[in-house]
């Protein structure tokens, strides 16, 4: 009997909503559209011209100029789509940005390489903490701190425009 009283109080505690769950809920303004300003670290999210949300961020291991090409450390750069999340990522949550476009592409095989891709905005690694003090540490990804991306995760949706600048 006390096991099942046991079992049935974890359920309830498990239920209860918003209990330090990285699933976070938001009922405010729409975000239209997503900025990233590499030079400055800087992420806004914004509802047509207000900004709801500013974040700091770090970059691709070699941050100056546009992604090119696989394995290039850069953030690209360019107006892009939020297409998918991921809420088993190594990287606490992770939502997808559409690189590479059909120019990026294009120019990739003019040079004989491949664009890359696996593009996100994430939080922090699950099992390298360390990593993620570093300034500009990640592959060519934008990279916010675990509680921002929760509510990054819960605010932008799927479509979302993200134009990512110099």
């Amino acid at each position: 009997m006390k096991r099942r009283s046991f079992g049935l109080g974890l359920l309830a505690l498990l239920a209860i909503p918003g209990c330090s769950s990285k699933f976070k809920r938001y009922n405010g303004p729409e975000v239209t559209s997503v900025v990233v300003n590499k030079s400055s670290g800087q992420m806004y999210l914004l509802h047509h011209t207000d900004i709801l949300k500013a974040y700091d961020i770090d970059l691709g291991f070699a941050p100056a100029g546009p992604k090119q090409f696989e394995g290039d450390g850069k953030t690209p750069e360019g107006t892009y789509l939020i297409d998918k999340r991921n809420p088993n990522s190594k990287f606490h949550l992770s939502v997808g940005i559409s690189y590479p476009n059909a120019e990026d592409i294009a120019f990739a095989r003019s040079q004989g390489k491949s664009p890359g891709g696996d593009i996100f905005i994430h939080g922090e690694p699950n099992n390298n903490r360390k990593l993620a003090k570093r300034k500009n540490w990640t592959a060519g990804c934008i990279a916010v701190k675990n509680r921002e991306i929760e509510q990054i995760y819960a605010m932008v949706r799927d479509g979302t425009v993200i134009t990512i600048r110099a």
